[in-house]
């Protein structure tokens, strides 16, 4: 009996350790949370600045419900919505590689997330040789329509501006080949060949740069858009682009 009870104590002593443990946890971070909340809600308030920061502070409420923010009238609007300001800061970027553009236009934000075809803005290259650039009144036909608030961002103004004052955008040019190369871009867009081949995944990219591809050709490395990689492409193409010098030079 005396056996019985010793094992019947030491169950009871190691259940109650325990449940003494147990609580111990839940009451520490129970005060952990208190004390996360008051620290919080105590915070000082964040009173947004601009559309964007509005923007900005919402995203971040959404986060965190105990996050306490101020928006104010004027800067509570629709519009620009949060990805639009992002992609305008990122197209600006001078970290990022690729030059800086007069305007902080992103392909991410057109093409990729409102998915506006290539051709759309650059018209006519099924059909020309070069792809050309859109006019400022191919811009203006969409932006012309959207709200005053939009002029918060400084690549909206410069558009308007160039437009008031028939104006056109001065890009910098990012793709360049030498003179004596003949690349026809309606022959690439009538054989089926996508945008993103030569141009990388210009739907994903904020700030246009070249991106860069690299292979060995004939134990050298090529690059582009150098002769070799276009000379491969057109080879691992079912030889249906013809090698011939004279396709390329003429």
């Amino acid at each position: 009996m005396k056996d019985v009870g010793r094992g019947s104590g030491l169950a009871f002593g190691r259940w109650a350790g325990r449940a003494f443990l147990a609580l111990s946890v839940a009451a520490l971070f129970g005060a952990v949370d208190r004390s996360a909340l008051a620290e919080t809600s105590s915070g000082e308030v964040r009173v947004a600045t601009s559309v964007c920061d509005a923007q900005r502070l919402k995203a971040a409420k959404e986060k965190d419900p105990h996050l306490p923010i101020e928006i104010p009238a004027e800067y509570n609007q629709q519009w620009p919505s949060l990805s639009a300001c992002e992609a305008h800061e990122e197209a600006w970027d001078p970290e990022a590689p690729g030059p800086i553009q007069p305007i902080p236009f992103s392909h991410k934000h057109h093409a990729g997330e409102f998915g506006i075809d290539c051709q759309y803005c650059h018209s006519g290259t099924d059909r020309s040789r070069a792809a050309g650039v859109p006019s400022v009144e191919v811009c203006m036909g969409c932006h012309a329509q959207f709200p005053p608030s939009y002029d918060e961002l400084a690549g909206i103004r410069i558009l308007k501006k160039h437009w008031e004052e028939k104006k056109p955008i001065e890009w910098n040019q990012i793709y360049r080949l030498p003179e004596h190369v003949k690349f026809r871009h309606n022959r690439h867009v009538a054989a089926g060949l996508d945008c993103q081949r030569c141009h990388g995944s210009v739907e994903k990219i904020d700030k246009l740069y070249l991106v860069p591809d690299t292979f060995w050709w004939y134990g050298v490395p090529v690059k582009k858009p150098e002769m070799g990689w276009c000379i491969e492409c057109h080879r691992s193409n079912d030889q249906q682009a013809s090698q011939d010098c004279l396709t390329c030079h003429y």
